[in-house]
C-alpha cells in the first residue's frame, strides 16, 4: 500500500491510516529531512523484528524519532550541556548519540547501552509520530548501489519493498544524504559521521 500526503498540508485521515499501521506491527516507509526511512512503533516487539530483518542483522544504525525535546529525556540521559547542544541543533537532520534509560526496550537495544535519537524537521514525520503518540524506530532507506546510496523516489521503493513493509508514505522525493550523527556519550561529543547537518557547538 502506498500513501500519498503533502508535507503542505499532512491529510489527517491519512496520518491516522499510517498510525493504525504502526499500532498494529506494521512497517512502514516515510520520508524525513534527509533520506526515506523505514519505520515503526517502538512499543511493538513485533515490527522491531521485522525492521531488524529488513536491515540485516549486522546492521546496528537503528534510531528512535521522538515528538520533542521533552520527550527525548524519557529515553536517554540528557545532561544540561546536552540538552543545549540538542536545543541549538534540533528539529534538523542530526542523529544524536546518547546513554539509554530504562525505558527504552530491551527488543531494541539489545544489551547496548546508546541510543541514537532524531527529531526531523520536516512536517510528515513529525505529524506521523505526533499522531502515534510515542518514538518510532528508524533505520534509513539504503540502496544496494554503493553510488547512488539512498533511494529519493518513493515510487521505486515500493515497487521493491511492497511485499516486506505494509504501508510506504510518498511525501515526494527525499534527500540523498543521511544525517550527521554526533555522540554525546563521552567526555566531549564527538561528530563520528558527517551528513547533512551542520553542527552548532
Amino acid at each position: 500500500m502506498i500513501v500519498k500526503i503533502y508535507p503542505e498540508n499532512p491529510n489527517r485521515k491519512a496520518l491516522e491510516q499510517v498510525a493504525d499501521v504502526l499500532r498494529n506491527d506494521g512497517v512502514i516507509v516515510y520520508p524525513t529531512d534527509t533520506v526515506y526511512a523505514f519505520g515503526c512503533s517502538l512499543r511493538s516487539p513485533k515490527a522491531i523484528e521485522r525492521l531488524k530483518a529488513l536491515r540485516g542483522r549486522k546492521e546496528n544504525d537503528m534510531a528512535i524519532v521522538c515528538p520533542d525535546l521533552s520527550n527525548i529525556s524519557l529515553y536517554a540521559r540528557v545532561d544540561t550541556p546536552v540538552f543545549k547542544l540538542l536545543k541549538r541543533n534540533l528539529p534538523g537532520p542530526f542523529t544524536f548519540i546518547l546513554k539509554a534509560s530504562g525505558k527504552v526496550p530491551d527488543k531494541f537495544l539489545e544489551h547496548r547501552k546508546n541510543i541514537g535519537v532524531r527529531i526531523p524537521e520536516h512536517p510528515i514525520a513529525h505529524a506521523i509520530v505526533d499522531t502515534l503518540g510515542h518514538p518510532l524506530v528508524t533505520a534509513s532507506v539504503k540502496d544496494e548501489d554503493e553510488v547512488i546510496e539512498y533511494t529519493t523516489d518513493p515510487e521505486l521503493i515500493h515497487e521493491k519493498y511492497r511485499n516486506l513493509v505494509d504501508l510506504v508514505v510518498n511525501g515526494g522525493y527525499g534527500n540523498n544524504e543521511a544525517s550527521t550523527v554526533v555522540d554525546c556519550t563521552g567526555e566531549e561529543f564527538e561528530i563520528v559521521r558527517q551528513g547533512l547537518g551542520e553542527l552548532i557547538f
